[in-house]
C-alpha cells in the first residue's frame, strides 16, 4: 500500500476537495417537436409531449 512521503499542503488538499463540489447544470435536448429545449426523460415544458406522445396539456396564458 503507497503511502505518502509528505504531507499534502493546505491549498492541495482544498484543490482536490473543490474539484468534487463543481456545480454541474443539467444537459439539455431538443424537443423534436416544438424544438425547444428540455430536460432529457421529462415531458417538454413548452409543448408537452414525451416520447411522440401528448401527455400533458399546456395551455397558452396570454
Amino acid at each position: 500500500m503507497g503511502v505518502p512521503k509528505r504531507k499534502p499542503s493546505r491549498s492541495a488538499q482544498r484543490k482536490r476537495r473543490a474539484s468534487n463540489s463543481v456545480l454541474h447544470l443539467p444537459q439539455l435536448s431538443v424537443c423534436p417537436e416544438c424544438a425547444a429545449p428540455y430536460v432529457p426523460h421529462r415531458v417538454c415544458p413548452s409543448c408537452g409531449q414525451y416520447k411522440g406522445k401528448q401527455v400533458v396539456n399546456i395551455e397558452s396564458y396570454s
